[in-house]
């Protein structure tokens, strides 16, 4: 870091920063000129930074992501199913817990409408011990569910992971959750499950506020995650005291000052600031960023390469987010051709989509 790039950031004094710092507000703000591009226009390329154009990385907003996206409109927001918090919550739950759009497909394919009415240990556990059998990945890479056997007995990480369900839902959580007033006695009551660590509570605790059974501001608490810790420690040099989480809520609190110092202009999401959880995941994606644009600087996990390469999906739907955020009737910023476009996708979506996970028949 030169003297120059020092004294810009003279206003974090005592903090120190690293040149990964400026990295951060630049890869959020093309991140999320990559994710308003992609809504606008068909086809790319929709960058010129190549890193961003090989790499997979998620988007600014965590809302925004494609699993998030199904999770708030096809498993939440549903009008053919039950709005009781009940119901939601374990639709949640179960989907959460594979993390993988085509383990619901291929369960509602199979089951129907997704109840816990309705449900039975052992036709979920029949649907995925088939699947496996047949070499199918029934859970998403984001993170690894730990298998449980220790607390549940089951062999099959799955079907302990179906008794961890049963366990919330005998324990009334979904009402227990939608009496809390703040996110982190929210947290507090999924980390004492089986299973669930500081990570995945905060994560589960974030779902669950995408819905309607509680109301907390996603500004109350946060967990920094491993992949953020890592980004952390190669953004600041000396964090002059402060704590994982100290750090994130200065980065949100400093969003607009540190984009503007940058002269970067960043687009927010229709008119939503970063909010903790998008400062935390920007961490965990500036860390994979970083390995490439600064592999001098390093991190915690001596990582030194980012797997995953970026692969276009199907072009991405009409954005839709909880409507207590009160930003959906502000989505217009698509052209009216791409509008029509997306739209059409859009309402092909609320229909049961054909899964990708198939079990073969006897």
């Amino acid at each position: 870091m030169n003297i120059k790039d020092e004294s810009r950031r003279g206003h974090l004094f005592p903090i120190k920063t690293s040149a990964a710092f400026d990295t951060y507000w630049r890869f959020a703000a093309e991140r999320q000129a990559v994710y308003f591009r992609r809504l606008k226009e068909r086809s790319g390329p929709w960058t010129n930074d190549p890193i961003i154009g090989a790499h997979k990385f998620t988007n600014a907003y965590r809302a925004a992501d494609r699993v998030s996206q199904f999770l708030i409109r096809n498993v939440i927001y549903r009008n053919d199913l039950s709005v009781k918090a009940e119901e939601v919550f374990f639709r949640l739950i179960l989907f959460k817990i594979f993390n993988k759009i085509e383990t619901w497909e291929l369960l509602e394919s199979e089951l129907g409408e997704i109840s816990y009415k309705e449900y039975s240990f052992e036709k979920y556990d029949a649907i995925l011990s088939k699947a496996m059998s047949e070499k199918h990945r029934i859970y998403s890479a984001a993170y690894i569910m730990p298998p449980g056997g220790s607390a549940f007995g089951h062999k099959s990480k799955h079907q302990n992971h179906l008794r961890l369900i049963e366990l919330m839902m005998k324990d009334g959580l979904a009402k227990k959750l939608s009496k809390l007033k703040r996110m982190q006695p929210g947290f507090e009551l999924l980390r004492n499950y089986p299973t669930i660590g500081d990570f995945l509570a905060y994560q589960f605790i974030t779902d669950v506020n995408y819905s309607e059974i509680t109301d907390f501001s996603e500004m109350d608490f946060v967990i920094p995650g491993p992949g953020a810790r890592d980004g952390i420690r190669k953004c600041f040099i000396d964090g002059a005291g402060l704590n994982e989480a100290e750090i994130i809520r200065l980065m949100v609190d400093n969003q607009e000052r540190e984009f503007e110092r940058l002269g970067l202009s960043f687009e927010s999401l229709f008119g939503r600031r970063l909010q903790l959880i998008d400062c935390q995941n920007l961490f965990c994606e500036v860390d994979k960023y970083c390995r490439v644009a600064h592999p001098e600087i390093a991190g915690l996990s001596g990582r030194t390469r980012i797997k995953q390469k970026f692969t276009p999906t199907a072009d991405p739907l009409v954005p839709w987010f909880p409507p207590k955020w009160g930003i959906n009737s502000r989505i217009s910023v698509m052209s009216e051709n791409a509008t029509k476009s997306i739209c059409k996708n859009f309402e092909s979506s609320r229909k049961l989509s054909r899964p990708i996970l198939k079990l073969r028949s006897k």
